[in-house]
């Protein structure tokens, strides 16, 4: 009754179906150190497509993948995994508490859903934080451990509780010497220097987010790989580590590629755009101006700046011009757009959401509409929960949290002819 209950609270949040998954934990473990049988974790599972059936449609019954989040003993998870109505469940004390369910809209599933990932965080600066508070509501994402050789776990507790831009911290937190705790799970932490020191393998750690701008090198980051973890995403590009954009070149991700570059924020942004518009229409050229909001290596006052003289002007008070790879980067995610893009970008004083102009020449003329259609189709399709579309009359902080890579401003664009067009998307 209860799963029931918060089921139908979902429910009237959710217009689209598609690519969802239900993740649960069974109350009847809450409080008493039980875990349930797989029996009755099949039992909860059969009630939920039985909702699933009456209140959304069979096809969604069908399709909806439906997960066990509860502490899956290693006794129960090889006969839990052979229960048809199954598709899954989270390994070691990946709990949910304290929702007891939730509705993941799984906007890229993989077909490896048979348990939480082990994730550690190196670097705990804007990025790692920022990582770790999407995933302590992301089920299928369980960080083990963070390693930051300047940060003490009472001073972590704070940088995590307190965030100007997003907001307090919605969960519950506390620390120790060794350790800070999201919603009572412990966390390791550790202060090494070098990656190659840290002992990732105590907390059966599989993959690292490099987050310090440090080690964006595979060489650099495959220190990582010398006391247990197995994969290292890089979050800023890299010189000669595989680049990936989610919804533009992720399938050609391959299993020996074990350090990776999830490439820049201006990149996300601009490479689903560009793929849907080369895709649709062809682009000749382009230039993209990004109107980016400050970053922590900008001076809050002048400052000394050897290698950037702009950028040593004070953050609060210039719209600063300065250099990004982001436009070159999209050709090596986008071969056939490799020597046809460049840009630049505009530092402005404020502190979170930036936009990317894309003026483009195209290859078939199109007017705008036709345009904004392929841009609209793609967004509610195969770039679903990536590639955003909005016609209203928003402004950067409408998009303040906004987890999609890119959402194009049908409304601020325009076009010159069919074939010159500048188009807009907004980027957190």
């Amino acid at each position: 009754a209860y799963i029931t209950e918060q089921l139908d609270a979902y429910a009237a949040e959710i217009k689209d179906w598609t690519n969802v998954v239900i993740a649960y934990e069974p109350i009847w473990a809450i409080g008493t150190g039980l875990t349930a049988s797989p029996e009755q974790a099949q039992d909860v599972h059969a009630s939920i497509r039985a909702w699933l059936k009456e209140k959304v449609s069979t096809e969604a019954a069908e399709k909806t993948r439906v997960i066990y989040g509860g502490s899956v003993g290693a006794k129960n998870a090889p006969e839990l995994s052979q229960k048809e109505d199954i598709d899954g469940f989270l390994v070691g004390g990946a709990s949910l508490k304290p929702d007891f369910l939730q509705i993941i809209n799984a906007q890229n599933p993989t077909d490896n859903v048979g348990g939480a990932v082990n994730v550690a965080i190196n670097g705990f600066g804007r990025i790692g934080r920022l990582v770790l508070r999407a995933a302590a509501t992301n089920p299928l994402i369980n960080i083990v451990a963070i390693n930051d050789p300047f940060i003490s776990t009472t001073y972590m507790e704070y940088m995590l509780e307190y965030d100007t831009v997003h907001g307090k911290f919605a969960g519950k937190l506390s620390h120790d010497e060794q350790h800070i705790f999201v919603n009572g799970k412990p966390i390791r932490v550790f202060n090494e220097m070098n990656p190659a020191n840290i002992k990732w393998g105590e907390e059966q750690v599989q993959y690292v987010v490099e987050s310090t701008g440090a080690f964006t090198t595979i060489e650099k980051a495959s220190a990582h790989m010398k006391n247990g973890a197995e994969k290292v995403v890089i979050s800023a590009p890299s010189s000669d580590a595989p680049m990936f954009v989610m919804g533009v070149n992720h399938e050609l991700y391959e299993k020996n590629m074990h350090v990776v570059s999830n490439a820049s924020c201006t990149t996300n942004c601009l490479a689903p755009l560009a793929k849907v518009v080369n895709d649709k229409f062809g682009i000749k050229e382009g230039l993209m101006t990004t109107v980016h909001a400050v970053t922590a290596t900008q001076k809050t006052v002048d400052g000394p700046s050897k290698k950037d003289w702009r950028g040593g002007r004070g953050a609060c008070f210039n719209i600063i011009p300065s250099s990004t790879g982001a436009a070159k980067a999209v050709g090596k995610v986008i071969p056939d757009l490799n020597g046809k893009l460049t840009g630049m970008s505009f530092r402005v004083p404020t502190a979170d959401v930036s936009v990317v102009d894309l003026t483009a020449r195209l290859v078939n003329p199109a007017s705008y509409d036709e345009i904004k259609a392929a841009i609209k189709d793609a967004s509610e399709n195969e770039m679903k929960g990536i590639l955003g579309y909005t016609e209203k009359a928003v402004v950067s902080s409408d998009f303040i949290g906004d987890s999609r890579s890119s959402i194009f401003d049908a409304s601020a664009g325009i076009a010159l002819t069919d074939d010159f067009v500048k188009l807009v998307s907004w980027y957190d």
